[in-house]
């Protein structure tokens, strides 16, 4: 199970009539997000695997995952927001416990994203669960 945060976003989603308007609220997170530092925007915090230009950088302050997030593209931000409220605050092995795959697909991600996007969303969640691994 997600964190509380994301719980309220599932329960948003199940608000929102339409795909489209689900794609917006997506979109809106993703703006809602602070900027990350250009600093950060280095080849280390690159994810590779996206279409679009993708950069996370992930800490960890008292034993809890904190990471922020960037992308050339809306959506993919979006995604990024998405993926800060279902992992932020959580250990590592809660990091490593979630079941991603099923969390998106609560939110209809899952049958409603490109091939492409599909992608970039699976190496996104696999660069946050390795650097949970890492500290864990």
């Amino acid at each position: 199970m997600a964190n509380p945060a994301f719980e309220e976003l599932v329960e948003d989603f199940e608000f929102l009539d339409d795909w489209e308007d689900r794609y917006r609220h997506v979109i809106d997170q993703g703006k809602a997000m602070e900027p990350l530092q250009e600093a950060l925007r280095v080849p280390a915090t690159k994810v590779d695997g996206c279409a679009s230009q993708v950069w996370l950088h992930a800490s960890f302050e008292d034993g809890k995952l904190h990471f922020d997030g960037a992308s050339d593209a809306m959506i993919v931000s979006g995604l990024i927001a998405v993926l800060r409220i279902l992992y932020n605050g959580l250990s590592p092995r809660e990091v490593l416990a979630v079941d991603a795959r099923a969390e998106m697909g609560r939110l209809g991600l899952n049958d409603h994203l490109s091939a492409q996007r599909s992608n970039g969303l699976r190496a996104m969640i696999e660069r946050v669960k390795e650097t949970a691994a890492q500290v864990g």
